[in-house]
């Protein structure tokens, strides 16, 4: 979350330059911390790095793809929103290394080469001008996109966090390895998919599709329903990431973007914190079947804000 708040000042300045180089530079000098670290303490420290970086990063990429990309950034975006989960199956290849050391000697040669390819990149044609503007958070639109990227990284955070522990009563440890990979690809199709279709439609369409997904898996016991079942949860999932910023950029244009790219972000982390919590709490008391009833809660809520908002129409830019 800090990442968020330094990297949106940073923008609000048109550093963006300096953001991305010294975000990345927090993630080689956290993957330093693992490889040279060997107490808790350390790691703690390093991770900590890690994160304030990769917020960084995020904060870097969005608004710098929105200026290269003026009338296309809802297009532009589902496919970082892809980018970024194809990165999720390069994590378990990298940890594949064993260890510690080496998984983040890997990943720090990745990172550097993609920190370089970054800062390399020309400067836009055109320079745009981003500013925080904190009448936007009142925007429905704006509540509409929050609990929209709320409502996906919740169902992320159970993909990742919960159902592996319900997978793992019939499946071995590199079978759920590989089912959260078909999830990884699930999700960045989902994404790519989003562009074609209006974010509004996308989000609808999309949450629904999460509920089932989720609430078929945990109900079944049965191996080939939680493949399908799970596949259409990522895909559902990767769907309302991208429609969700498809939705903020209709509610609230882009020069005034800041502010409502700030929280909106904080709400994302908001959810996958919450995932895990909740999901175990109700598969702890009351089954995997109830499983579902999370993401029906969280659906429940953007589907009556899309109601609310039906009939909105997008603000010019200012």
């Amino acid at each position: 979350m800090l990442g968020f708040i330094v990297g949106s000042y940073a923008i609000a300045r048109r550093r963006d330059r300096t953001l991305l180089a010294v975000s990345v530079g927090l993630i080689a000098l956290g993957s330093m911390g693992f490889v040279a670290g060997g107490s808790l303490t350390a790691y703690f420290i390093a991770r900590f790095a890690m994160g304030v970086g990769s917020g960084g990063v995020w904060i870097a990429v969005t608004y710098s793809t929105i200026e290269r990309w003026p009338g296309q950034e809802y297009a532009c975006m589902s496919q970082i929103f892809a980018a970024y989960s194809i990165g999720g199956l390069l994590g378990p290849v990298l940890g594949a290394g064993g260890g510690v050391g080496r998984p983040f000697v890997a990943y720090l040669a990745l990172a550097a080469c993609a920190g370089a390819v970054g800062l390399a990149a020309p400067q836009p044609r055109y320079r745009r001008e981003f500013r925080s503007d904190w009448s936007t958070v009142r925007e429905r639109g704006f509540w509409l996109a929050s609990t929209g990227i709320f409502f996906a990284v919740l169902g992320l955070g159970i993909v990742d966090g919960i159902l592996p522990l319900h997978f793992s009563t019939q499946l071995a440890t590199a079978a759920i390895g590989g089912l959260l990979a078909g999830a990884a690809l699930a999700n960045a199709f989902g994404a790519i998919l989003a562009a074609r279709v209006s974010a509004k439609a996308m989000l609808a369409t999309a949450v629904v599709v999460v509920t089932f997904g989720i609430a078929v898996v945990g109900a079944s016991s049965t191996i080939a329903v939680w493949v399908v079942g799970t596949a259409a949860a990522a895909a559902g999932i990767g769907a309302a990431n991208a429609a969700s910023i498809g939705v903020l950029f209709d509610a609230v244009g882009t020069q005034r973007i800041v502010a409502a790219v700030l929280v909106w972000s904080q709400l994302g982390i908001v959810g996958y914190l919450a995932g895990p919590l909740a999901g175990g709490a109700v598969a702890q008391s009351l089954g995997y079947t109830a499983l579902g009833l999370i993401p029906l809660a969280a659906a429940a809520l953007v589907l009556l804000l899309l109601v609310s908002t039906a009939d909105r129409a997008r603000p010019e830019p200012v």
